[in-house]
Formats: C-alpha cells, sequence, structure tokens
C-alpha cells in the first residue's frame, strides 16, 4: 500500500519546505529511540518521509507517482538508523542524505551526549581556553627559519598539586554523585516534553573523583595563572600572517580537564632589498649603458650573500634575470624558489665631447 509521507509527518500536501523540517524535528525528537517511549520503525518512517518531502525533486516525482516513484527512475528510500547516527554526530560516512539544512549534532547532541564540540580531558570535563602570541621575525629569519622564545601570562597546572586539586598527601575518592562517570543525567522540561538531557557533574566537574582536601595553593580549581617561557621552532618559508599551532600549550582548565592550543602568528618585519611574492625574491640592481650593451659580470646582494650574475650583452631596462634557488624555503620542503634581479640602466645627464660623439657614431650603427 503508498505510504502518505504529509501524514507521517503531519502536515499538509502544501506545506513549505521550513513546515516539514519543524515537523521533523518534532516528530524525530519525539520517536527517537534512545528516548523513552522511542520507537526506531517509526523513526525510519519519519526519517523516510522527511528525505523525500525535503528534496524538492523528490517531492515533486512523489506528488506525480506516490510512494512507488522509485520505480518511475526516481530516488531510493530513506537514510537508515546508522545513517542518521553518524549524521548526527557530525562523522564522516553518513550515506550521503542530505537531512536538509537540519543540524542533527546540534538537535540530538544535548539530549544524547554527543555533539560537535571538542572533547574534554575524560569524562565530561572541559577544554582549556586556546590563546594566540604574535612575533616578529625579520626578513631572513623567515627565509630560514628560527626559533624564538616568547613570554606570556596563563592559567597553567597548580606545581603544587601537578592540576589534581588536591593538597598533597590527600586523596582523590570516587565521586558520588555521579558515581565516578563524570556525567549526569538530567530530565528537562521543553516544548516537547520531558527531555533527557547529559551533563558533566557539577560536583566533580566531570573529573569522576573530588578531592577530600583542596590544595591550598590554587584553592582546589587546580590551575593558577603564571608566567611562562615557550621554545617557538618557525619553519623556513613562514610569511605574514601565518600562524604556528602548539598543541595543549595554551591555557589549562580547571578541575583537571585538557590543556586548549598555543597559536603564534608571525609578523615577518619587511626588507629595504628584498620584495617577496610566494616563495620568490624580486631585487633591483643597476648598470651602466655600456654594461647594458656589451654585457658584463655584476656582484648582486641576495639572501645567501653577495653572488656574481652575468648580464647579457643587449640588456633593456627593466629586464628580469633569474637566479635559480635563490629564493625563500618552501614550508617542508628542501627546495627553494628563486630571485629575480630587475635591472636599471642609468642613463647619465651629462656626458663628455668625447663620450657624446662616440655615442653618435654607435647611434649612426645601430
Amino acid at each position: 500500500m503508498p505510504k502518505d509521507y504529509y501524514k507521517i509527518l503531519g502536515v499538509e500536501k502544501g506545506a513549505s519546505a521550513d513546515e516539514i523540517k519543524k515537523a521533523f524535528k518534532k516528530l524525530a525528537m519525539q520517536h527517537h529511540p534512545d528516548r523513552q517511549g522511542g520507537n526506531e520503525a517509526k523513526f525510519k518512517e519519519i526519517n523516510e518521509a522527511y528525505q523525500v518531502l525535503s528534496d524538492q525533486n523528490k517531492r515533486e516525482r512523489y506528488d506525480q507517482f506516490g510512494s512507488d516513484f522509485e520505480q518511475q527512475g526516481g530516488f531510493g528510500g530513506g537514510a537508515n538508523w546508522d545513517d542518521f547516527m553518524r549524521a548526527a554526530r557530525g562523522q564522516q560516512g553518513g550515506g550521503g542524505f542530505d537531512f536538509g539544512g537540519v543540524d542533527l549534532g546540534d538537535l540530538f547532541g544535548g539530549m544524547f551526549g554527543f555533539g560537535s564540540g571538542r572533547g574534554g580531558g575524560g569524562h565530561g570535563q572541559s577544554q582549556g581556553r586556546d590563546i594566540q602570541v604574535d612575533v616578529e621575525i625579520d626578513f631572513k629569519e623567515a627565509a630560514f627559519g628560527v626559533e624564538r622564545e616568547v613570554s606570556l601570562r596563563k592559567q597553567s597546572a597548580c606545581d603544587v598539586c601537578r592540576g589534581e586539586g588536591a593538597e598533597p598527601g590527600s586523596s582523590l575518592d570516587t565521586c558520588g554523585t555521579c558515581k565516578g562517570q563524570g556525567q549526569v543525567m538530567q530530565q528537562q522540561r521543553t516544548f516537547l516534553g520531558m527531555m533527557q538531557t547529559v551533563a558533566a557533574c557539577p560536583t566533580c566537574h566531570g573529573r569522576g573523583k573530588f578531592a577530600t582536601k583542596k590544595c591550598k595553593h590554587c584553592g582546589g580549581d587546580g590551575v593558577v595563572a603564571k608566567n611562562t617561557t615557550i621554545s617557538v621552532k618557525i619553519p623556513a618559508g613562514i610569511d605574514t600572517g601565518q600562524s604556528i599551532r602548539l598543541t595543549s600549550h595554551g591555557e589549562a582548565a580547571p578541575h583537571g580537564g585538557g590543556s586548549g592550543d598555543l597559536y603564534v602568528r608571525v609578523h615577518v618585519k619587511p626588507s629595504k632589498i628584498f620584495h617577496r611574492e610566494d616563495f620568490d625574491i624580486y631585487t633591483e640592481s643597476t648598470i651602466t649603458f655600456p654594461q647594458a650593451v656589451l654585457g658584463d659580470t655584476i656582484s648582486v646582494e641576495t639572501i645567501d650573500g653577495p653572488v656574481k650574475m652575468v648580464v647579457p650583452d643587449g640588456t633593456e631596462s627593466g629586464q628580469l634575470i633569474r637566479l635559480k634557488g635563490r629564493g625563500i624555503t618552501r614550508i617542508g620542503s628542501a627546495s627553494r624558489g628563486d630571485q629575480y634581479v630587475k635591472v636599471k640602466i642609468n642613463v647619465p645627464k651629462k656626458v663628455s665631447k668625447q663620450a657624446r660623439k662616440l655615442l653618435e657614431e654607435l647611434g649612426r650603427e645601430i
């Protein structure tokens, strides 16, 4: 017997996309198998209906052929339970199904204990805050890499209790509130009725254990604000605006939670000599008119120091001469970009009579 998807979702045939989405959310929460009174078969039927009616092309075929539209060259049925749960957890492999813009992790995350946020140090513990510092380096340091020390003040694990929050010599007991799980189930009244949610235990702050005697130095929080110096290896080839991520070097979370990350944002001082474009370097060099005509070997400045460069005869003003492998080191590679030297010809404003005569003779020959 053909299925009436509109009836399954409890909407009229002319319902808008927003009305269909709202109906799906309400019914999905009501019949979710993990919820008391939930029904997996009903939930799957609701999901199948939503997969069709939330897609404009599928909906048009359904309106024309009914639920047998898949036999008319239409599309398959709804996503299964595993597809839905993977999508709800924000995981890959959700069967390629589109849930019509409904954020399933946001919809069910708080209710069933999973979501899109980053996990803590264990159980329901919080994660420390990510922090950022800025460091300035010069042009050559960016080209070849450098090691720098950065100083900052941040929340760090207490040195006395090592972040445990317990006075040295005292014990950590299993939390009686959550029975060592770090999480507690809570009943919350919503417009959909009573919903069950998961939250970090308020007694042990998600650790599953609590200190019988709090550390006097940190007051039992396990963290204190202190000045810290961290050595940072800045890779060769880095450019202004790029950041280096130091995992777990951010602020420590209280009560034994995990540490956040430290981001070191790099600023490169501009050079008076070198101009960078990606991994290539551009400089300028001035030559005389005879050098341009006859060619010559000149000394040019590179980030490796002065090198000899051949100026071919007949060089024109503005011409670029390439010095292969004299540019910036590519990040994560031993190879380097190139240096391009823009040649400028120095034309004298005044010349001697003899030089003028020679130039006039040259002009007649050219």
